[in-house]
């Protein structure tokens, strides 16, 4: 997990699943497990990197139904700048943050559902020229097709 991009990514995943967790009835657990991550950064960096998650968590469960999706995108893109710069600073923390997404539940459908993919072969890339629900178009080039 050297590279900045890993890191970046590994953010990213984190911040994703950190908040399908705290929609969950089982937040509490996943929390002790997120304070533990925390705490890698000293005692008082944890206490204030766990006071802003529990702050998210608060948003987000007491967001109105119709809101949360909404709420939900804006807290995982406030997580996600602050998992990166824990990382940043913490950069040995990187492989206990990945066993954070390896063991939820939430870090499957992160993997599988969501923009990062990991292991993929065997796959095709489809671009749309636009959005295909309007019309837009679909191209497909094999690889080392012509251009």
């Amino acid at each position: 997990m050297g590279n900045a991009l890993d890191i970046m990514q590994l953010a990213s995943d984190g911040a994703a699943v950190l908040v399908a967790e705290m929609a969950k009835s089982g937040w509490e657990s996943f929390r002790t497990a997120v304070a533990n991550f925390f705490g890698l950064g000293g005692e008082e960096s944890a206490v204030d990197e766990l006071r802003l998650v529990d702050a998210a968590h608060t948003r987000l469960a007491e967001s109105p139904e119709d809101m949360r999706d909404s709420m939900a995108e804006t807290l995982q893109q406030e997580l996600y700048i602050q998992l990166a710069a824990f990382l940043q600073k913490n950069s040995d923390a990187a492989a206990k943050l990945q066993a954070l997404v390896d063991s939820s539940p939430s870090g499957e459908e992160v993997r599988d559902g969501g923009a990062s993919v990991h292991h993929n072969t065997n796959s095709q890339v489809v671009v749309s020229g636009g959005s295909i629900s309007t019309g837009g178009s679909i191209v497909y080039r094999a690889p080392g097709g012509n251009k």
